[in-house]
C-alpha cells in the first residue's frame, strides 16, 4: 500500500540520542537551563511523591492506550529537558527528531485549595514533614486524593507537541508526564509550585490555629513546652514551662510551713534586772561577809 512510503526508516535509539545530545547543547550555549530526567534502571518513581504521581496518571482511562510508550520513553533518556513553572511544564524530547513539548495544568482553585488546607488543619508534626518532602499516610491521603488532592485531573490538562502524532496525548507527551514523576523525587514542592500554590500557607493556618486554641476564651493559656517545640521547631526545657507561678496566697502559706514561730523570751521583772546591774552585785558583797563574821 502507498501509505507504507509515508513512514520514515527506523532509526535507532542510540543514534537518535547523539543527535538529541548536539541540538541539546546548541541549546544550552544559547542560554537554557537544559534539565534532562534520567531514570536509572526500569523503577520510574522510588518515593512517594514520585509514585503517587505516576499512580494517578495511571488511574484515568483516558491515558492507558499511550502511556505505555511514555513509560519506554522515559526509561530511555529521551526526555532530553523537563522544566516545571506554574501552570506548566516546557519539554525537549528525542524522538525520529527533537521534538518541543508543552504541557498546560489549570493551577489549584482558591476553593479547593481552602479545602485542603481545612483537612489539614491541627496536623502541625506532619506539615513540618512536608517541608521536607515527607509527610505522614493521614496528610498522604489528604494531599493526593483523586479528586480534591493536588494532583490534576485530565480534564486540567491540556497537551501540545511538535510531533505529527494526530493523537490526543502522543508517546512523547506520555514521556513528559512521567518525567514529572521522576522529577518530584528529587524536588517533590515543585507539585505546589506547578498547581501555583505556597505549601508554606499549610504551615501559616496550622500555627495560628494552635496558638488560637491555646488562647480560647479571652484568657492567656501556657502552651505546653513539647506543643511549642512542635510549633515553632525548637527545644524548650519541659519542666520550665509545665508549672505555672505560685500565686500571693500560695507564697504566704509555703513562707509560713518553711520558717516555724520563734519562742518568745521571758520578760524579767524589774527586781531581777537590778538584781543583776554591777551595782547592785557590788553592794551584795559587803553585806554577805558581814553576815558571815562571828558574834554580830
Amino acid at each position: 500500500m502507498a501509505w507504507y512510503q509515508e513512514w520514515k526508516p527506523y532509526v535507532p535509539v542510540a543514534v537518535r540520542r547523539r543527535r538529541a545530545m548536539k541540538k541539546m547543547e546548541a541549546l544550552r550555549k544559547k542560554g537554557l537551563d537544559v534539565q534532562p530526567i534520567r531514570i536509572d534502571g526500569r523503577k520510574i518513581a522510588r518515593t512517594f511523591w514520585g509514585e503517587a504521581w505516576c499512580d494517578h496518571l495511571e488511574s484515568f482511562s483516558d491515558y492507558e492506550n499511550r502511556l505505555p510508550r511514555g513509560r519506554t520513553y522515559v526509561r530511555n533518556g529521551s526526555v532530553c529537558h523537563l522544566a516545571i513553572a506554574k501552570g506548566k511544564i516546557e519539554a525537549k524530547v528525542s524522538g525520529s527528531e527533537l521534538y518541543s513539548l508543552a504541557v498546560r495544568i489549570k493551577t489549584l482553585p482558591a476553593k479547593k485549595w481552602d479545602a485542603v488546607k481545612r483537612r489539614c488543619a491541627g496536623q502541625i508534626g506532619s506539615l513540618l514533614e512536608l517541608l521536607q518532602g515527607r509527610l505522614s499516610s493521614q496528610v498522604m491521603e489528604l494531599v493526593t486524593d483523586r479528586q480534591n488532592g493536588l494532583f490534576p485531573l485530565p480534564g486540567e490538562i491540556a497537551f501540545e507537541c511538535s510531533c505529527p502524532d494526530w493523537a490526543t496525548m502522543c508517546k512523547h507527551v506520555a514521556a513528559v508526564l512521567y518525567g514529572v514523576g521522576a522529577r518530584l523525587d528529587e524536588k517533590p514542592e515543585l507539585l505546589f509550585t506547578l498547581r501555583g500554590v505556597n505549601h508554606e500557607d499549610l504551615i501559616g493556618t496550622d500555627a495560628e490555629e494552635a496558638v488560637s486554641a491555646a488562647t480560647s476564651g479571652g484568657k492567656s493559656k501556657r502552651l505546653a513546652a513539647r506543643e511549642l517545640s512542635d510549633v515553632f521547631g525548637i527545644d524548650i526545657d519541659a519542666g520550665s514551662s509545665e508549672q505555672p507561678p505560685p500565686t500571693s496566697s500560695e507564697r504566704k502559706a509555703k513562707k509560713s510551713a518553711g520558717n516555724p514561730p520563734k519562742k518568745k523570751a521571758v520578760k524579767k521583772s524589774t527586781a531581777a534586772k537590778k538584781a543583776t546591774t554591777p551595782r547592785a552585785k557590788k553592794a551584795a558583797r559587803p553585806a554577805a561577809s558581814a553576815a558571815g563574821k562571828p558574834g554580830q
